[in-house]
């Protein structure tokens, strides 16, 4: 991997290279670049693929500050001024797409597309976010044990094989780190009333097993963005839908990126 020092940060990233339109592909909550192993390999023929890991996750450090998905939105951005990227198709997934939306407000112009994976405009209902605080306080206390770490795998990932290797990141992960990224995705503000600001063309991938983000929430985000195309239902898919239907994912995914990169 390398390494690019942005914002106060060391980014860590991987970029196919080569000369076709670049795609940033942004992860999830407690999740990291190798979640779009597949994406990279379907990709990479036509297009420069960057894959980074977010702010306290991966390989990426973290400053000990808090931060929000402005601050990564900026990552981003940051992150192709680096590479001497002017415009890419950013394609995220669940907090990735958080970022994505965020950097499409702030620097429209250079963002050509956005892909949102298994995401949403909106926050969680305040039961949710009970729910998700009371997982971030035991996991505080105690570590991702067992049962804790196998019901969080379970909401994200909900493919029994994949659960050990995240589960095995996320015992190294420090719980301090945890803590200021559970606040930044706890605290998010809901978005949705600026979509119609952005204008790019979007798809939108989503599970129709998300039990995080609804399948009704990634259609009141469709319903808000002005290029949005219809929904790609991924059936039986959870939320990292990327991670575990590629085989569902990817043909669409490129078909969508020709169409707005040709």
């Amino acid at each position: 991997m390398a390494t690019a020092a942005v914002n106060g940060q060391r980014l860590h990233y991987v970029d196919t290279g080569g000369t076709g339109p670049a795609v940033v592909l942004s992860h999830g909550f407690l999740m990291d670049h190798t979640m779009f192993e597949s994406q990279i390999a379907a990709l990479a023929p036509e297009y420069r693929v960057v894959a980074w890991d977010e702010r306290a996750f991966g390989a990426t450090g973290w400053d000990g500050r808090p931060f929000t998905y402005w601050d990564s939105a900026r990552d981003c951005l940051a992150l192709m001024d680096h590479l001497g990227i002017e415009r890419a198709v950013l394609a995220g997934m669940s907090q990735g797409g958080f970022i994505s939306l965020r950097a499409a407000l702030l620097a429209p112009e250079r963002v050509r597309a956005i892909v949102l994976i298994d995401s949403g405009s909106d926050v969680d209902d305040a039961a949710t976010l009970a729910a998700y605080r009371g997982m971030v306080d035991a996991w505080m206390a105690q570590g991702p044990i067992a049962p804790l770490a196998e019901a969080i795998a379970g909401i994200i990932i909900a493919k029994p094989e994949e659960h050990p290797r995240w589960i095995a990141k996320w015992q190294v992960l420090p719980r301090e780190a945890l803590r200021a990224a559970s606040d930044c995705l706890l605290d998010r503000e809901d978005v949705t009333d600026r979509l119609g600001e952005i204008g790019c063309p979007v798809q939108i991938i989503h599970g129709t097993a998300d039990t995080a983000i609804s399948m009704a929430r990634a259609e009141k985000a469709r319903a808000g963005l002005r290029g949005a195309e219809p929904i790609v239902a991924i059936e039986g898919a959870a939320h990292a839908a990327n991670l575990t239907h590629p085989h569902l994912v990817n043909p669409p995914l490129l078909d969508f990126l020709r169409r707005v990169t040709r």
